[in-house]
């Protein structure tokens, strides 16, 4: 994570529940990124860990009692929230989001949550039959109506040994989600599909083509677009990677079945977004057994597979349509040349030597007003970047 954000505040609350442990290292995250912290907890909170280790992460004193004289002139209800950019509650147990949900406030950190000025965020977390019972359900739904953000919950293994939803969202895809609030939306409610990572061609049951992309430029610019407000979906070939939070995600292996699940969505597809390492060729008889290795030439027939980004570019009514160029040589010529012929108006394109499966690259843009370069920076950098000028764009062509 490379953002920092000085200036922002956040008040971070705390409520019962063994995830309360996953509030410490949310706050070391945020702190990490220049954000000041100011952590409320609730008595239960307190069981689970102390306001020592919170106060030691934060930097800044813990507030626990509505009735502290210290805090704000004894207007601590009000004075903690005043100048706070965003509350998240994080762990928030389904007792507090029943208050919420109520409007109730018992306690410090669900009056100030009544009394703020500032957006809401909640993390949910409990036992996958709390989560699951109808009456939090309702809470939930209520919450959202009222403007609050719902950060997962996920599924998984819970401290009570059972396994399903209600599980809080690990830190670091919470700190994600936070940090990317404070992004400017530029494409609030455009809905963009993109596609990412590489695709894997059969050749027998166990072996098949495919390449070096390791899908991290398309998870990051997923993350970038989300971030700015847009509705993503994510169709990704195979990776390593875990799925960006917040971001309707499909998995796909071949050319081919990308291909389907794009088309499946464009009818709702404002911008497509190629940025996939697509195969341009797939095996035209692949075997449903392993091939055997003998002392023999093997020779397999290849057929050309379709180009998803030109194939949705053609349409009678295109979405705004970004590709991306992996070349190895001639970068500006192949690219320009590409951009023509596919009739996309914007075109990233880098050398695959020194791009595919790092961590940053070098990107250069090619549109209708000419060349662009971006520097070399982290993939998150870059992503950030061309968000920026997809949104110029976009808006122009409007």
């Amino acid at each position: 994570m490379t953002q920092t954000f000085g200036q922002r505040r956040i008040l971070l609350g705390v409520t019962g529940g063994i995830a309360a442990f996953k509030a410490a290292e949310l706050c070391r995250l945020l702190v990490k990124a220049e954000i000041a912290v100011d952590v409320v907890m609730t008595e239960a909170a307190t069981r689970f860990i102390g306001s020592v280790t919170m106060q030691a992460l934060s930097g800044r004193p813990v507030h626990t009692n509505l009735w502290d004289s210290a805090v704000g002139n004894g207007m601590g209800h009000i004075d903690l929230s005043r100048s706070a950019d965003l509350v998240v509650v994080a762990p928030a147990s389904a007792d507090f989001l029943a208050k919420l949900a109520l409007g109730a406030a018992d306690d410090l950190l669900s009056t100030l949550c009544l009394a703020r000025d500032c957006p809401l965020m909640v993390a949910p977390a409990m036992n996958r039959q709390m989560w699951e019972h109808p009456a939090t359900q309702r809470n939930i739904a209520r919450l959202r109506e009222d403007g609050a953000v719902v950060l997962g919950p996920d599924s998984g293994s819970q401290a009570c040994g059972e396994t399903g939803m209600g599980r809080m969202t690990e830190p670091e895809a919470l700190c994600e989600q936070i940090l990317g609030w404070f992004e400017p939306r530029i494409l609030d409610g455009v809905r963009v599909v993109l596609t990412a990572g590489p695709t894997f061609e059969r050749i027998d049951a166990v072996r098949g083509i495919t390449n070096l992309s390791s899908g991290r430029m398309g998870h990051a610019l997923a993350r970038s677009l989300r971030d700015a407000g847009a509705k993503v979906t994510m169709v990704s070939g195979p990776t390593a990677l875990t799925p960006p939070p917040g971001i309707d995600t499909i998995d796909v292996v071949s050319a081919a079945d990308m291909l389907a699940a794009v088309e499946a969505r464009l009818t709702e597809c404002d911008i497509f977004i190629g940025v996939a390492a697509v195969a341009d060729y797939t095996p035209l008889h692949p075997q449903e057994q392993k091939l055997k290795k003998d002392a023999r030439i093997l020779a397999i027939e290849l057929a050309p597979t379709v180009d998803i980004l030109a194939n949705v570019a053609s349409r009678a009514n295109p979405p705004f349509c970004v590709g991306f160029a992996a070349e190895s040589e001639r970068l500006d010529e192949f690219a320009e040349a590409k951009r023509r012929r596919k009739n996309v108006p914007l075109l990233a394109a880098n050398l695959a030597q020194q791009s595919m499966g790092t961590e940053d690259s070098e990107i250069v843009l090619f549109d209708d007003s000419g060349r662009q370069v971006l520097p070399r920076a982290p993939k998150s950098e870059q992503a950030r970047r061309l968000v920026t000028h997809i949104a110029r764009l976009y808006s122009a062509a409007r």
